[in-house]
């Protein structure tokens, strides 16, 4: 998971950007991906540019559905598997990651899903212009671990992202956190619950959710020997 600024506008404050955008070079597929099915899936009127006035997106493509996001989806595969899962329900992802970007688009149009939106930038944008209380579960999969001390502030697990979380999902919607870093889940068994959250469940290897599909991202760090930790988190 990464994160980056929103435009400086009174209305989105220019924020730090501390993850990356860009990775090795796309392949001439994933241009094509991103030249040809970005845009329709662009979740509009997220930026400041195209809603200066910071009002409700258009979640049009979530008519009359429970709407959830996944919070920095990596290579897409989790997003995907959970579109094809859950056809009555509406998906946001929002990752500025290019390459993770494009991989999720060739995914998208090899599942062949359409309960989805994608913001392709900071998801605190996001959090910025989404009705209070809309989201009824959020996925926040292994993310960014910024395992320096002094770059712990840096961590989604922070006051910044959890209280603009918290306005945004709904009583009793889920947040679910997936890591393989002992001191993430520290951080988030300290600062969750202070963003109004309360533990429900806390397991480790074996332990995860049903419906749970391992990303990549899980895959490295079993091979390099870190275990998972899964969280579960209810809205006050």
């Amino acid at each position: 998971m990464s994160d980056a600024a929103p435009p400086n506008t009174p209305a989105s404050p220019r924020r730090n950007f501390y993850g990356r955008i860009h990775g090795k070079t796309l392949r001439a597929s994933q241009k094509s991906y991103l030249a040809e099915d970005l845009e329709p899936l662009r979740l509009k009127g997220v930026t400041a540019e195209e809603n200066p006035a910071r009002v409700t997106p258009d979640l049009s493509f979530a008519a009359g559905k429970p709407l959830w996001l996944e919070v920095g989806f990596g290579g897409g595969e989790h997003l995907v598997h959970m579109a094809a899962r859950y056809p009555d329900v509406a998906l946001i992802g929002a990752e500025p990651f290019v390459n993770g970007i494009a991989m999720l688009l060739g995914k998208i149009r090899a599942a062949g899903v359409a309960n989805l939106a994608l913001h392709p930038g900071d998801v605190r944008d996001l959090f910025d212009v989404l009705p209070p209380a809309s989201l009824q579960r959020v996925f926040l999969n292994y993310p960014d671990p910024w395992p320096k001390a002094r770059h712990h502030r840096r961590r989604f697990v922070t006051p910044d992202y959890l209280q603009a979380l918290a306005r945004v999902t709904a009583p009793g919607a889920e947040f679910r956190v997936a890591t393989d870093i002992p001191d993430y889940v520290r951080q988030t068994l300290e600062e969750v619950p202070q963003a109004g959250f309360v533990l429900e469940r806390q397991a480790g290897q074996g332990g995860a959710w049903q419906d749970w599909l391992s990303t990549r991202y899980e895959q490295k760090a079993l091979r390099e020997g870190r275990l998972p930790h899964y969280l579960t988190f209810r809205r006050l």
